[in-house]
């Protein structure tokens, strides 16, 4: 009985140590490949730290060091594992990756100086990678110029998406892109490829994303930032992330030509990004018309502008109409398109206006944007349904057929938008919950769920516009940092590992 029990112990080993090779080490060479791509974009910020000879210095190259020659060990020693990915792979890929990443983006942070925890590390990380623009850190102002430069930086490469960076770069992977591409673009109508090849797709969003930029870096300077402060708006706004160099945010240029400049790039930056490279490639604003999210943000944005510079004039928040449009169309704008840049404390305006706006944050952004929230499409495939529905009231035979900009929409694709739609405020409702029992304020703790599920920076109480998440206890920061990821990552992505069906073989 002893031989035989031994026997089959013995047996089990192989059959255990052949489906961890199997299932995860070609995972992890992968992930191993995404981290040494990350480790490479910190030369940028050492690069600096260098030259301005900061404090950032020593934490950028142990940071460097340990993440390229870890990610280079582990990916030696997996890689005569490699295979083409499947669908659960790409999954737990980029859930790996949005988790392992922001701790990678955390060790130049606590290794600047300033002893700052693992945990704000992390959620300021997570933050800038997510491009939700929370911060737990003040005296910006003083902040390390390579530690700025960091925080911006990983918002830019957060903006699209760090897997479909590797994507693009590095297509000697020899695994395939379009499952990790699917978990990573956001949408629920992301089977379309603008490209036969998904690197070619990849490197094409990252040429327009690319261009956009520049653009808005020569934008701002020529509005009247310096060089520095325009690299790291321009990489915020464009990420729609909203980390600023300054505590006081945008509220520290008091400019007009700059807010006009940032409001133009936040509305390019909502908009789907496959539509911005139809529009390049065809040389033509066309595109633009024939697109019913495009259409349908600029018109939510513009509205709730004007109504609420008007309200904010009426109540006597402001002494002119002027004042009011000027004041209230950056900060809507802004937060309605998930950014999260602040010209003034919204905080403490009528509550009216600051909750509309964070509503919109969950609306206006589009399906392959840089934004978060259920996004335009998902609110006009539900708009659509619900009236839809109302006719049949009226009709119960009839056929009616949800259509957005002339294309019927699939059943299977409104079933998943109510899905979502669902999962979306149940997260909201649980992890408000969760803030609730650890003794934070309602005010807070919703409206700090929102803006991090919908990555968009700033809420209302402890974590307003005048303030950051730094006041928040160890509990509290890592519920919202998951919440950040959780949004994300489309929620589905995260919750589909939390299914028996996934783990079964």
């Amino acid at each position: 009985m002893k031989f035989g029990a031994t026997a089959g112990r013995v047996g089990v080993i192989p059959g255990a140590r052949g489906a961890l090779r199997q299932n995860v080490y070609p995972i992890v060479n992968v992930l191993a490949a995404v981290v040494m791509v990350f480790s490479i974009t910190m030369l940028v910020p050492l690069v600096l730290a260098l030259a301005r000879r900061d404090d950032g210095m020593p934490g950028f190259v142990t940071s460097a060091a340990v993440c390229f020659f870890g990610g280079l060990g582990l990916w030696l020693a997996t890689y005569r594992f490699r295979r083409e990915m499947r669908i659960r792979d790409g999954i737990m890929l980029v859930v790996l990756a949005w988790t392992v990443v922001p701790a990678a983006g955390a060790l130049p942070l606590m290794l600047d100086g300033r002893g700052m925890s693992f945990t704000d590390a992390f959620f300021e990380a997570a933050s800038a990678l997510t491009t939700t623009g929370s911060t737990a850190i003040s005296g910006l102002d003083e902040l390390a110029p390579s530690i700025n430069i960091w925080r911006h930086l990983m918002h830019w490469i957060g903006g699209m998406g760090i897997i479909v960076l590797t994507v693009a770069v590095l297509p000697l992977l020899g695994v395939g892109g379009m499952q990790l591409f699917k978990a990573e673009t956001p949408g629920p109508m992301k089977d379309s490829k603008l490209t036969p090849r998904i690197a070619s797709t990849a490197k094409a969003l990252w040429l327009v994303y690319v261009g956009f930029t520049i653009a808005c870096v020569v934008g701002l300077k020529l509005a009247g930032m310096d060089w520095f402060d325009a690299f790291c708006h321009a990489f915020s706004v464009m990420a729609l992330g909203g980390m600023s160099t300054h505590d006081a945010s945008v509220g520290y240029f008091d400019s007009v030509p700059i807010e006009l400049v940032l409001i133009a790039f936040h509305v390019v930056a909502a908009m789907n990004f496959a539509t911005h490279f139809l529009a390049v490639r065809g040389r033509s604003l066309r595109v633009y018309a024939r697109d019913p999210e495009a259409k349908a943000i600029v018109a939510v944005l513009v509205i709730s502008c004007l109504v609420a510079s008007l309200y904010l004039f009426a109540v006597g928040t402001y002494p002119d109409p002027w004042t009011a449009l000027r004041f209230a169309s950056f900060n809507v704008v802004s937060i309605a398109t998930t950014c999260g840049f602040s010209s003034t404390d919204f905080g403490q305006w009528p509550i009216f206006v600051p909750m509309w706006m964070l509503l919109l944050s969950c609306l206006v952004c589009a399906a392959g944007s840089t934004g978060g929230g259920i996004k335009m499409i998902r609110t006009l495939v539900l708009v659509r349904q619900s009236g839809r529905e109302i006719l049949r009231l009226l009709h119960p035979s009839a056929v009616l057929p949800v259509r957005i900009g002339g294309q019927v929409i699939r059943n299977e694709i409104a079933f998943a938008v109510l899905a979502f739609t669902f999962l979306y405020f149940m997260s909201v409702v649980a992890a408000t919950f969760a803030l609730l029992l650890t003794g934070l304020d309602f005010v807070t703790a919703f409206t700090g769920v929102v803006a991090s599920i919908n990555n968009a920076g700033p809420g209302l109480g402890l974590v307003g516009p005048a303030s950051n998440y730094g006041l928040l206890d160890d509990l509290q920061t890592w519920i919202l940092s998951f919440v950040m990821i959780l949004g994300r990552l489309e929620i589905f992505t995260v919750l589909v590992l939390f299914t028996p069906a996934f783990w079964r073989k």
